[in-house]
């Protein structure tokens, strides 16, 4: 026998084998989800689970814990048979979050993961045209892709018979248990074609079975099959029909009955297609006019598709996107509850970890290499990422009166904020939690995907960047203020927007103070060592094993090795002087934050080089700029004023650092020394 014309007894001999499956779209989509595993990460200071098959991929999702979690838990309930089973999923939130990419990243790997072993099976009547009731149609297919599994629960009327012919084809009791629990009837057209064939075949399972061909549900995206999207159209020419399909024309010509449901062309309709075990994408659901909304309604509730009283149940995961304001619109009428009921609401708030935020603003950047106008090649300035990427995080962090800016967006990184724990921010977070208005809820407002992405464009489209070929890290925050001006409405957010990117400005201050102390000393992580070094000595300070050449033994963490470090007290009390620590008390407590910190952090991560901790770091750079160049100032004045030789050989000597070591090109390396040189952003 072809493969074309499989039979059903070959089918459910290979379901019995294992070489096939037969289960429900959520199972499936939870058994792609949890096959490949989770870790247990922290995030806002609560343990939460990281899935992998959300990072896999060259364009994969970032962060978005809270909602993978919820959006996970919801699947694994309807697998399990819960409510879930009966609602759809609504992702609602801001533009430009990220909400309709993640829904198409999982229908991508859906559609992966339906191949092989996985892949789903219908079914198709044959040899019509000998019934004589349907014209010149041959060969008629399930409307909406009913697994043959399906057919084989309602081959017979009565439904002993059924199980009885399953368990025939090797299925035990148990095994028939488990797959009754997915039973449902077979739609109307399928259902009335089937009795029709078993009264014409005078009721021979046989002659019945050789009008029955297996076949693959065809996989090609653009068919809308399996995964399906169906965005909002425009009010007038949507309609019910787009969703659940209508009578065609065409199939009345060849049926002589016209009480046959085979007339309705289901597939005409998004539904049927994705009702084999499917994922329907309700895009902007709540922009669908209310006749949809009604539609959608009786589809989520009863999972199927009703048309002039005929049923076709259908399988299917029905997920959804909303925006914010739109969703607000749809809960003030209040006539629309029973639809809100249906769903399970997840709010999206926008990526508030400014280290995650590196990765989406690479993708913003784009991954290809280059060019300005005239076909050069454009640099990026080593800075840029970072610059952005402060930027707009700090616009989606809210204000709170316990935490400053700076701090809410190292805890939120996960990072050192001084004396501030991350209960602190884990407090904010959830006062604001009980905010009934959405938009005020922690990292719901501010600079989206799409804003950033602008501001590249603008960037990019500038005579500068053109003319020096290179994209320079200080200029983004201009085209960040372009964005902020031309595109906020609010003036209060407008306001604060550009407040945050003032501060942006102050933490990119900082880390080129640290860039040029590098390109100085030219070594590129000069900076770190310094650190590390204030580290050690305070940990070796009250040593026993010192002698009176103050050196102290020590075990490196990161490599194992033996080391020997001389103490420096006059160094050490420098910098905390620079952090602003006069009393031997404020200077004890400080130490034993440090060390506190370190006997946690080396625990877990052996590499923790205490980077994070801006204001010890930029303590070290202002002390090691004064005692090595007899003050930051000098440097300053050294470069600015290159009229002597010496401080043209410094300028120089910094600038070929800056283009072997550090990856600046000659126009960003100017621009950062100019920068450097003036006294814009001191904090």
């Amino acid at each position: 026998m072809t493969a074309k014309n499989e039979t059903l007894r070959q089918h459910l001999a290979a379901v019995k084998a294992g070489e096939r499956v037969f289960e429900n779209a959520f199972q499936g989509i939870i058994r792609m989800i949890l096959e490949p595993g989770f870790e247990k990460v922290v995030v806002n200071g609560k343990t939460t689970y990281d899935f992998n098959i959300f990072r896999t991929g060259r364009k994969h999702t970032i962060g978005m814990y809270d909602e993978i979690n919820s959006f996970v838990s919801f699947v694994k309930d309807a697998a399990e048979g819960g409510s879930s089973k009966e609602m759809a999923f609504v992702l609602v939130g801001e533009p430009g979050n990220g909400k309709t990419f993640f829904v198409e990243f999982l229908c991508g790997k859906y559609r992966n993961f339906l191949q092989g072993r996985n892949r789903k099976y219908s079914f198709r009547f044959l040899n019509m045209d000998q019934l004589g009731n349907y014209g010149r149609i041959r060969e008629i297919d399930s409307e909406t892709y009913e697994d043959p599994m399906i057919l084989a629960m309602n081959l017979f009327d009565d439904p002993e018979e059924s199980r009885r012919f399953i368990g025939e084809q090797g299925f035990s009791d148990a095994e028939i248990e488990t797959l009754y629990r997915n039973y449902r009837p077979l739609g109307a057209s399928t259902g009335y074609i089937l009795n029709e064939i078993r009264q014409y075949h005078d009721n021979d399972i046989e002659k019945v079975l050789e009008s029955i061909a297996i076949l693959p549900v065809p996989m090609s995206e653009s068919l809308g099959t399996l995964t399906g999207k169906y965005p909002a159209k425009d009010k007038i020419t949507s309609s019910a029909v787009d969703l659940l399909g209508e009578e065609s024309i065409q199939r009345l010509l060849h049926l002589s009955d016209t009480n046959n449901p085979y007339r309705f062309d289901l597939r005409r309709g998004a539904l049927a297609r994705v009702a084999g075990g499917g994922v329907h994408f309700s895009d902007e659901i709540f922009k669908n006019k209310k006749d949809l909304v009604q539609v959608y309604l009786g589809v989520i509730q009863n999972r199927a598709i009703e048309i002039d009283g005929y049923k076709w149940p259908i399988d299917s995961m029905i997920i959804a996107t909303s925006n914010n304001s739109e969703f607000n619109r749809f809960l003030a009428e209040k006539e629309e509850a029973p639809i809100v009921d249906r769903c399970r609401i997840c709010y999206v708030s926008h990526n508030t970890n400014y280290r995650m935020q590196e990765g989406l603003t690479a993708y913003a950047i784009g991954g290809e290499s280059k060019t300005t106008l005239t076909k050069e090649v454009l640099h990026q300035d080593p800075n840029l990422n970072y610059a952005a990427s402060v930027g707009v995080v700090l616009t989606r962090l809210p204000r709170s009166e316990k935490l400053t800016p700076i701090e809410t967006m190292k805890l939120a990184a996960g990072e050192v904020a001084g004396e501030k724990s991350i209960k602190a921010l884990a407090e904010v977070i959830d006062t604001l939690g009980q905010e009934p208005d959405i938009t005020k809820r922690f990292g719901q407002r501010g600079l989206g995907h799409r804003s950033l992405g602008r501001s590249i464009q603008i960037l990019k489209e500038s005579s500068e960047t053109n003319e020096g070929r290179c994209m320079v890290a200080y200029d983004v925050f201009r085209s960040l203020e372009r964005v902020v001006l031309d595109y906020v409405v609010e003036p209060n957010e407008r306001a604060k927007y550009l407040e945050d990117l003032k501060t942006g400005k102050k933490l990119y201050r900082e880390r080129i103070m640290t860039e040029m102390f590098n390109a100085y000393m030219d070594e590129p992580f000069a900076i770190k060592k310094d650190v590390q070094n204030y580290v050690n000595m305070i940990i070796g300070i009250d040593a026993e094993n010192l002698g009176p050449d103050r050196m102290w033994k020590y075990k490196d963490p990161q490599t194992g090795e033996l080391k020997a470090l001389k103490i420096d007290e006059r160094y050490v009390k420098s910098v905390e002087e620079r952090i602003g620590l006069k009393t031997e008390e404020q200077r004890a407590s400080f130490r034993t934050s440090i060390r506190k910190i370190y006997g946690q952090k080396i625990s877990v991560d052996p590499s923790y080089d205490f980077m994070d901790n801006l204001e010890l770091v930029k303590a070290v750079t202002d002390v090691r700029l004064k005692s090595d160049i007899a003050g930051a100032g000098s440097l300053i004045g050294a470069l600015a004023n290159r009229t002597n030789e010496e401080n043209q050989k410094l300028y120089d000597r910094m600038i070929v650092t800056m283009l072997g070591k550090l990856g600046y090109c000659r126009t960003c390396a100017q621009k950062t020394i100019e920068y450097f040189c003036t006294q814009e952003d001191e904090s």
